[in-house]
């Protein structure tokens, strides 16, 4: 409030415009973009490293008593214990690269810090003008919670308090991070390796343990102990992870996220708009979950179980999350890790999804006569 001869002038208060740039590691480990972290909130995390190390006191045992003190051999050991290591190092590795990496980053900086300052008043500007057809003002094109333009597949974490760019959901067993866009490639990563060592080590101790049975005479009481322990716990693993890894696997074989699986309405966001009809309800353009009737529902649910929006294949599918170009270029990245392809914006679409998407449409119109 201010005054200007003796006359009250109400001040406009706008929110202040998101900061503009590319957000760097430093930015995140401030804090800046994301809401203050607890150091409750890295328990999950502590807790993930302790049963990735728990089995390892006892495969050392099973190495030393079972195979050398029995058996007598040396190379054997060391070359499980050399894939186990490895395994456990490419985990540890994919998992440093999903903590130490921003997610995804929605704004971009292409001119440098000077040209912050024009980009936040050209912000205002667009935010003061009213919406024309087809900008980024359109539902699902737009931010509200960060005032912002929001790109194709990026969705805002409530629990972060900013958008993430093809955001796939948010872990709280990973330092409570979003994996999004720079980071799947090292998510799936890490599930890969830990669901496979899991299954290695399964296998080595579910051997151990049944020679042991057999041979009760040959072997001390305590190795086969260990032996059952890392098994049972390395079988629970593999089913747990294992079947996270799996749903990840199809999921990127049909180029979806695990936000997009589980939400079949955020097909709205891409349908056509409606016709204008006097007989018909009056819906929102594009229409929101609340204003369809149970039929109206049903027709999109059934629809999410067919539309692929970003379905290309699924090679192209694979190689536009870990970002390989070369024919046996998968081969390298599933065994080192990679990155996303292409800038996080924007994505080739299915050829198909166009035509399925109209036939939604015109099926949520005849729904809505029908009533």
């Amino acid at each position: 409030m201010s005054r200007n001869n003796g006359a009250p002038l109400l001040s406009l208060h706008l929110p202040a415009p998101p900061r503009l740039g590319v957000v760097d590691d430093d930015d995140i480990a401030a804090g800046d973009h994301l809401k203050h972290k607890r150091w409750y909130h890295y328990l999950p995390l502590l807790l993930a490293i302790v049963l990735i190390l728990a089995p390892h006191p006892s495969l050392i045992i099973v190495f030393v008593k079972y195979y050398y003190l029995v058996h007598g051999l040396v190379l054997r050991p060391l070359l499980h214990g050399l894939a186990i290591y490895t395994l456990t190092f490419m985990a540890f590795s994919s998992l440093i690269v999903v903590l130490a990496r921003d997610p995804g980053p929605v704004t971009d900086k292409s001119q440098g810090e000077n040209a912050d300052e024009g980009e936040a008043e050209s912000f205002m500007e667009a935010l003061l003008a009213p919406p024309e057809d087809g900008e980024v003002h359109e539902p699902g094109k737009w931010c509200k919670k960060c005032n912002a333009p929001k790109p194709e597949r990026a969705h805002h974490c409530g629990t972060c308090g900013r958008c993430v760019l093809k955001m796939d959901h948010h872990c709280m067993w990973l330092g409570h991070k979003c994996i999004g866009h720079r980071t799947h490639a090292s998510f799936v990563h890490l599930l890969i390796c830990v669901t496979s060592l899991a299954v290695y080590v399964a296998a080595l101790c579910g051997s151990v343990t049944w020679w042991a049975f057999t041979h009760p005479l040959n072997i001390d009481e305590t190795t086969p102990v260990h032996a059952m322990f890392v098994a049972f716990y390395a079988i629970v693993i593999c089913m747990v992870i294992g079947s996270f890894c799996m749903y990840h696997i199809y999921l990127i074989s049909t180029n979806q996220t695990t936000l997009e699986s589980l939400s079949p309405f955020l097909l709205l966001r891409h349908i056509s708009p409606l016709p204008d009809n006097a007989d018909s309800r009056k819906l929102s353009n594009p229409p929101l979950e609340h204003e369809l009737s149970f039929e109206q529902r049903v027709l999109v649910r059934e629809a999410h179980r067919h539309i692929r929006l970003y379905d290309v294949g699924l090679r192209k599918n694979w190689a536009q999350v870990f970002g390989w170009s070369r024919p046996w270029g998968w081969v390298y990245r599933l065994l080192l890790g990679g990155g996303c392809m292409g800038d996080g914006k924007t994505f080739p679409r299915n050829p198909r999804a166009d035509e399925m998407l109209n036939r939604l449409v015109s099926e949520l119109v005849s729904a809505d006569k029908d009533r």
